[in-house]
Formats: structure tokens, sequence, C-alpha cells
């Protein structure tokens, strides 16, 4: 019983230890809590800084990281980090731009002294510069090879005929067009290139205006190469060019170049303009896409909307890569934003061509009260007056004859004075229009001379032109004062010029007062010779009487006169023969002149003979063709050139086809005869000289009757000299010529 009693207090006191136990870690962790409750906020600041923390170094890590990687994959970076780290060294500037690469194509040497010129410049920047010659590289590895080289790639490149490349950049552009539309190349070929195009052309070809320049920036686009600025546009049409001519175009565009050139180097964009509001810029990137839009719509309104596609501007290319990032696949979803993108701009451009327009509106009408500008610019005074010419006002010139100087010296005179009686040494070579509609290949001024289809220059009076001309002309044969072998009675007949041949260069019938200044010329009792290329039919109606119109018929069908005149007009064919129509018309002495150039235009006889019949003019030249030498204005070589003999034969064929005609003159030294209609044979004699002196009284009379007295060309015809006549002794050599003298006793001696 007592034990039993002790066995239940032992576990009485068991429990009650039990509960004790658990009451006082109950009281602990209550502790525990209450004292954290009380000191939350500490510990919420400790948290939130080790969160902190612990950012920061993920952050600083991750940004390590990457860092390292770009450095490792591109050596460019390294050297921005020495920028960012405070060492803004020369070496870190010259990675953006490594160096600038001139290619240039140039078919008369204006694109290539461009491109020395420009290369002059950009040394002076302490930059490397290489000219090249688009005929000289392979363009498929010339130009990928500059994906990568950080250079600057500039073109200069002419149009030639027909809107084709010069012969040197030919190939070029033809492997740059295949490239661009051959899938297998791929869109994003020339990826990297950065280049600049500045175009040479003549907007008076409306239809080829600088065709080259606008193919080469559209192909290079479409290969991914990113313009550094917009193209630019010179013109060699004075009375259009922006700046005046085409040297001060490419002047304009250089400056802006050499500008843009050295923002690259600093790796700058499009500098702020300076009109932002507040004194603070609009982003660079919108800011400059603006600029750059503005510059190229002003630039480039005239263009179709479909080039407009193609004439974005560098920044423009660069905003829409970084929209779409290195991928050029675009999504379907993103299709309409960026149609509505590409409507909004549209609208814009439209308005802002509208405010365009109107501003070259009146910025034309501007310059018309200012004055026309002059047609010869300082570039083209200088070339001309290399070449001898003494020229006169700002359209003019005279120069003198190499068969002036040889009558002088007792020498025979040229095919006019074998055919028509003229006297070389009293004869004044000139022109009142340096500008010509034309470019014929055999040019013999190499294409120096201004061209144009209408009169748009400032303009000279007549009565100053011809006192310069006399004038200038006098002062030439000066120097010829003293000379061993000039004949003084000649030389004093020299001083006083009896003759006026208006076949200088150029298109004399294109000067708006050449009425006036050929009555000038009578007035002076001097005769006139005036020579038209068959492209102004109305002027040759209203021309005033001249005591001989020339056409030159250069070629007999509509394909040939093309390839050998190479004329502007579009519509130059019936321009051709609405001119000999308007021959035809004329009471006064007229003159086809034929320019035989072997392979080219001597195997149309026939044609000849339909527009003989069609101009009846009173006389036909046929003269073979003169090599001037080289040039690369033209493809025109010795061989070409036709002997005597195959001249002689060609004249005889078509003599034969042209029933009204005979042969009656020959001039053997300049490879020239004379057709002749049969009416000026009379009594048997050919009387093709003029009578000079019977010419003047009778335009006299004309000019003081007003006009109501008319004359026709037998009026003031005169007998030909025997020695002049095809078929004699003398083949037009002049008996009084001491050369033929010394030649006709050389042949006595021999028995010939």
């Amino acid at each position: 019983m007592g034990r039993a009693r002790r066995v239940q207090t032992g576990r009485c006191w068991a429990g009650h230890r039990g509960l004790g136990v658990s009451m006082d870690m109950w009281n602990f962790f209550y502790t525990c809590l209450v004292s954290l409750w009380l000191q939350r906020f500490y510990i919420y600041s400790a948290a939130a800084f080790g969160i902190s923390i612990w950012i920061v170094i993920q952050l600083t890590t991750t940004k390590t990281k990457k860092k390292g990687e770009k450095s490792h994959g591109n050596p460019a970076a390294s050297e921005e980090d020495k920028l960012v780290n405070g060492h803004a060294t020369l070496q870190a500037k010259e990675v953006c731009v490594a160096g600038v690469k001139v290619f240039y194509g140039s078919q008369t040497g204006t694109a290539k002294r461009f491109a020395k010129s420009l290369a002059e410049a950009v040394v002076s920047l302490n930059l490397p510069v290489e000219v090249i010659s688009m005929g000289d590289c392979d363009p498929d590895d010339c130009l990928s090879e500059e994906t990568s080289s950080r250079n600057i790639c500039v073109f200069l490149v002419a149009t030639y005929t027909d809107g084709q490349p010069t012969e040197s950049a030919a190939w070029f552009c033809k492997w740059l067009e295949e490239a661009a539309n051959d899938f297998r190349f791929g869109n994003m070929y020339l990826k990297g290139l950065r280049y600049a195009v500045f175009g040479l052309g003549n907007s008076v070809y409306v239809d080829h205006y600088n065709t080259v320049g606008r193919n080469i920036d559209r192909w290079l686009w479409m290969l991914s190469a990113r313009r550094i600025m917009t193209r630019a546009e010179g013109d060699c049409n004075v009375a259009q060019s922006k700046h005046g001519s085409i040297e001060a175009d490419f002047e304009a565009w250089k400056a802006k170049f050499l500008s843009r050139l050295q923002m690259l180097c600093r790796g700058e964009k499009k500098p702020c303009s300076g009109k932002c509001k507040k004194g603070k810029c609009k982003s660079p990137e919108k800011q400059s896409k603006e600029s750059s839009e503005r510059e190229q719509r002003a630039s480039e309104y005239e263009n179709t909307e479909a080039e407009e596609l193609f004439e974005t501007s560098s920044e423009e290319e660069a905003d829409a890569e970084e929209a779409g990032g290195t991928n050029s696949v675009v999504d379907v979803e993103d299709l309409g934003n960026i149609m509505s993108h590409m409507k909004k701009a549209k609208r814009e451009r439209e308005l802002e061509e509208g405010d365009i327009g109107m501003s070259l509106t009146q910025e034309n009408a501007g310059k018309k009260e200012e004055g026309e500008r002059e047609m010869v610019t300082p570039a083209l005074r200088e070339a001309l007056t290399k070449q001898g010419y003494k020229l006169i006002g700002s359209h003019s010139g005279v120069k003198l004859c190499r068969w002036t100087k040889s009558m002088l010296r007792g020498r025979g005179g040229c095919y006019k004075h074998t055919f028509y009686g003229i006297e070389s040494h009293r004869c004044m070579e000139a022109t009142p229009s340096l500008a010509c509609a034309n470019k014929c290949v055999f040019c013999w001024r190499h294409h120096t001379n201004p061209v144009g289809t209408e009169w748009r220059w400032k303009m000279d009076q007549p009565e100053m032109i011809l006192q310069e001309a006399i004038e200038n002309h006098q002062n030439m044969i000066k120097q010829f004062k003293g000379v061993s072998g000039v004949k003084a009675a000649r030389f004093e007949e020299a001083m006083t010029a009896k003759h006026c041949a208006l076949s200088l260069v150029g298109e004399p019938i294109m000067y708006p007062e050449i009425n006036r200044f050929v009555k000038l010329l009578h007035q002076h009792s001097i005769s006139s010779f005036l020579v038209t290329n068959a492209q102004f039919p109305d002027e040759i109606r209203n021309l005033e009487p001249v005591t001989q119109l020339y056409v030159s018929v250069d070629a007999s069908t509509k394909e040939s006169l093309k390839r050998i005149d190479r004329p502007l007009f579009k519509d130059f064919w019936q321009r051709f023969l609405d001119s000999l129509k308007a021959l035809s018309e004329k009471q006064q002495r007229t003159v086809y002149r034929l320019t035989l150039v072997k392979a080219w235009n001597v195997d149309e006889l026939k044609a000849y003979a339909d527009l003989i019949s069609l101009g009846k003019p009173d006389f036909i030249e046929v003269k073979g063709v003169t090599y001037c030498g080289e040039s690369s204005a033209s493809s025109l070589t010795m061989a070409n050139i036709p002997w005597h003999e195959e001249v002689v034969l060609f004249v005889q064929e078509l003599a034969d086809l042209i029933p009204d005609y005979e042969i009656a003159c020959e001039h053997e030294h300049s490879n020239c005869l004379l057709i002749a209609h049969k009416k000026f044979k009379i009594n048997g004699e050919w009387c093709t000289w003029i009578n000079y002196d019977r010419f003047q009284e009778l335009v006299q009379e004309h000019e003081r009757s007003g006009g109501s007295k008319t004359f026709t060309a037998a009026d003031y015809t005169a007998r030909t000299p025997h020695w002049a006549l095809f078929g004699s002794r003398e083949r037009g050599f002049d008996p009084l010529d001491v050369r033929y003298q010394r030649k006709n006793k050389a042949r006595d001696i021999s028995g010939c």
C-alpha cells in the first residue's frame, strides 16, 4: 500500500517537471519574438543594405564581363576603352577613318583633275589618300576590301554619250550593276563600305543628266554600302549650274565633304544647326535625320518618286538599322508601322517640296533680275586661251588661222582661196558664240567649248564684239612684222580684214544678234562666210543675206548623224531636215559641207544625193576629216582619215547621182573638192569665185531699200582661174605659191 503511494507520488512530480520545461521554452521564444518586433527597423535596414550590395556586385560583374567580350572580339573597342579611361590619343581617333580612296571615271580629264584636287585637300588633313582610275582596278576585289578597311570611298564619275559611263569606267559600272541585281551576291555584300558620290554631267542632255553618278549611288546603296553624305552633281551647263560652273559645283561639294570627313574622324554625327529652342539640342539621331532630309529634298526635288526610294541619307539608314537590328528580315506585324511611317514621310516631303518649288521660283526670278551668267567660265577661259584663242567679252572669240600665216609668207591659201577667191591673209576667223549644239567626234577643238540648245547666257553687244575682234586680229598680225619670209605688201594688206569666216568654233547662228553682227561686217566692207550645224532651221530662215551660207552635212541618215555629230536636241533629225529645207529658200550662195570619216559615213552615197535634192545647195564641199591628234573625248584615229584618192573617188561617184552638178575645183593640200551646180558654168567656164566688191554694192542696196530689193548668187560671181579647176596640173595650188613654184621647178628639171 505504501509502496503504491510512493510510485504515484513520483509520477506526479515528473509531470510537473515536464510542464515547467515547456513553459520555459515558450517564454524564451516569446521574448525573442518581442525583441525582434521591437528591433524591426534595424533589421529591415540591414536587409535592404545587404540586398543593395548584392545588386551592385552583380551589375558590376556583368558589365565587366561584357566589356571583356567586346574588347576581345573588336580591337576598336579596346581603343574606345582608352578614351573612357581618359587617354584620348590621336591613334584612337584615327580608327574612325583610316584613309580616303578616290575612284574616278573620266573621258576628257575633268574627273581626274577633280580627283587630284580632292586628294591634295585630304592630304592637308593628315589622312592617307589614294587616287584610283576605275579602269585600273578590279571592282570585285577593291570594293569588298573596303567593307572592313574603315576607309572612305569617293566616286567621281562622268556621264558620257547617251547616259553611258566613260570608257575607263565601263567595266566598273557593269560589274556594280550586275552585283546589285544578282541574288548570289546578297544585299549585304558591301555592308560596312562608306562612300560619297559626285557626278559630272551636262543638264542640256535632259534624259541622261548625271545618269552614271545616280546609278553608282543606287547600286552601292542596294548592296548595303552607307553614304556619308548625299550625292552631289556638277553641271557643265553654266546656265543651270547651281554655282555657275562645274568647277564651282565641285569646290562647293568638296568643302562640304572635307567638313563631313573631319566630323567622322572625330567620331561625330551631324552637328547642331544652332536653331534649337532654348539652346537645347534635339536628340542627335532625330536632329541629324531632319537636317539630312532637308538637304536631300532641296537638292533632289526634281527626282522621280521611284528614285527617291534610293535617296536616303546615311543617318536615315543608320536609324533604320538601329530600329531593325542586325537582322534585315522584317516581321509581318511590323509592316503596318513601316508603311504608315513611309506614307507620313511622303506627305511631309510633298508639302515641303511645294515650299521648295516656290522658293526656287523666287530665286530664279531674282537671278534673272540680276542678269544671266557668262558663257565662258574662268576654267574654260584659261583652256581656250592656252589654245591660242583671243576671247572677246563673255562668249566670243577670234583666232589666227594657219593659212593666214602661210599666205603672209608668200605661200598658198586655204581651199576657200582656191574655190572662192578669198585672200587668206586678209581673212579673220571668228565667232560670236563659242557654244554649240553638237559634240562631233571630229571636233578640232576637242570639245573645250560649251554646249547648249538655246541662248541662256549674258549677251554682249555686236558692236563691241566686232571692234574687239578686229583689234585682236590686228594685234596677232602685228606679231609677224619683221619675221623672216613675210611679204611686206601682204603684211600691209593683212592689217585690213576683208573676209570673216564665222566658223571658228561653236554655232554662230545661236547668237541672238547675229543679223546685226553680219550687217556690221558688211558696213566695214568685210564679207561673211557663216557656218551652221543644221540644228536651227528658224534662225536660218530669219538670217539676213550673207556672202555665203554653209550647212554642215556630216551624215545622211539619222543613225549615222547621231553617232557622228552627237547632237543635243531630241528631235535632231527633223531639225536637220528642216534646216536643209530652209537653206533651199535662201537666194544667196549656199553650200553643203561634207566631212568624210572613213568607215563612218562614206558608204551613204544615195542618201547624200537625196539630201542634196532636198536643200538644193549651190555648192557641195567634200573634205576628208582632219586628224587633230588623240583626244579622250573622241574615238577618231588615223585609220578614219581618208586618202585624197579616196575622197576623189567618193566625189566622182556622188556626182554621177546628181545630174545637175559637176566637179568644179580641187585643193589637194586640204584633201578637199568642190561640186558646183551647173548654173555656175557660164559659157563653158566655171564661175565659182566671188566678186566681193559687187557683193558689197548689192548688200548696201538691199539695206537701203529696207530689204525690198533682193539679189541672187548669180549676181556676184567671178570666173574661176584655171589652176583652181579639178584636173588641172596645179591641183589647186596657186601659181604664186612659192612652194608650188619650187615643186614645179623640180618637176621641170626631172622631166615629169
